[in-house]
């Protein structure tokens, strides 16, 4: 058995009664010793052909995971194709995996972005994303929770906008693009929502929920 899986196997999981807490606070210290381990034995593009690659599913759910704590953008790609795997385990990971990437954007794990939109106001979090923009024009994932804020403020056009900016700067980023068919939806314009929802399915599989949502659409507009 290979390091990555051990560790990964020695990680605790939450098991009926357990107390949350407790098992929060075990799980934490366990992952920071994980984060350890497999940064002194493993770079991001070991991790990232294993995910790539291993014939064993449970090295390609370690590897996701670790990508989640230690992977760049660099990984991106490699985790968005994971989102196209056999196992459900490793898209799940992958899908976990991938936002950790896209908050982190090569930088401070996200601390900045995570500090701007849990601030009390929408006004303070749209001024401290515009802010954040301002600084560093290329951080995908600013613009998408930028877009959220403007979605919660009923302006779906500059919602668009900035999913619109989110997917120039990153291709895979799935949550744009199902952002944008909510938007499309409250603008009242169904072939639009059925593009960018189509674009997110595309994109990533596992959002099952867009089935339905697809299926609602082309009912309004006779089967197209």
């Amino acid at each position: 058995m290979s390091l990555l899986v051990e560790a990964f196997e020695e990680l605790p999981r939450l098991q009926p009664g357990d107390d949350p807490d407790l098992f929060r606070a075990s799980l934490d210290a366990a992952v920071g010793t994980f984060r350890r381990a497999i940064r002194e034995r493993y770079t991001e593009g070991t991790l990232g052909r294993i995910l790539q690659s291993h014939l064993d599913p449970t090295h390609r759910r370690a590897a996701a995971f670790a990508l989640g704590m230690l992977g760049t953008m660099l990984s991106n790609p490699v985790l968005a194709t994971a989102l196209h795997d056999d196992d459900d385990e490793v898209r799940r990971t992958a899908g976990e995996a991938i936002w950790e990437v896209w908050f982190r954007d090569d930088r401070d794990d996200g601390r900045e972005l995570k500090v701007a939109i849990g601030l009390p106001d929408v006004s303070e979090r749209l001024a401290a994303c515009d802010e954040l923009i301002t600084r560093r024009p290329h951080y995908a994932e600013a613009y998408n929770q930028r877009a959220v804020q403007h979605f919660v403020r009923g302006e779906y056009a500059r919602a668009v906008a900035d999913c619109e900016a989110v997917l120039r700067l990153n291709p895979h980023h799935f949550g744009a693009a199902s952002g944008m068919g909510q938007c499309y939806v409250r603008m009242h314009k169904p072939r639009a929502a059925v593009r960018a929802f189509t674009h997110a399915l595309e994109l990533n599989p596992n959002l099952t929920h867009l089935h339905d949502v697809l299926a609602a659409l082309r009912d309004t507009l006779g089967g197209e």
